[in-house]
């Protein structure tokens, strides 16, 4: 049997990540904060400029550690918590809250994931925008 070894998130990864989110969201006139998670769900970069709105920083954390967590784009699981979805009841199972709004995204190599960034400070959909611009700078 033979595994394949991925590389794991690095620190430089983290930083690209941070500087990619944060320079989408300067252009689009926007103040964010930005958090990347290595695969174990253990910070490897943030940023949370002083004008950001306080509570970005932990939305932005909460974003990253939902798409960590779930494999899956915080925007795609929106309808997933609605009453009645799938995971109605999940952000209460977890020993650390869930943020299902548009803004994280895992992040993969070579098929396998080995992190997540978590935008948050805009418009959901800005997030969204801002965290896509980040991961697509890692290709």
């Amino acid at each position: 049997m033979s595994t394949t070894t991925v590389a794991p998130l690095t620190i430089e990864d983290a930083e690209l990540l941070v500087a990619t989110a944060r320079r989408a969201a300067e252009e689009a006139g926007v103040t964010v904060s930005v958090t990347v998670l290595d695969a174990g769900g253990n910070l490897l970069a943030f940023r949370r400029d002083d004008r950001a709105v306080l509570i970005s920083g932990e939305t932005s954390t909460r974003k990253a550690y939902t798409a960590l967590q779930l494999d899956a784009a915080t925007a795609d699981l929106v309808d997933a918590v609605q009453p009645g979805g799938p995971f109605h009841t999940l952000p209460t199972a977890l020993d650390r809250p869930l943020l299902f709004i548009a803004g994280g995204l895992p992040v993969h190599r070579d098929g396998r994931l080995i992190g997540a960034v978590g935008v948050g400070g805009g418009a959901p959909e800005q997030d969204h925008g801002f965290a896509t611009a980040a991961v697509a700078a890692l290709v």
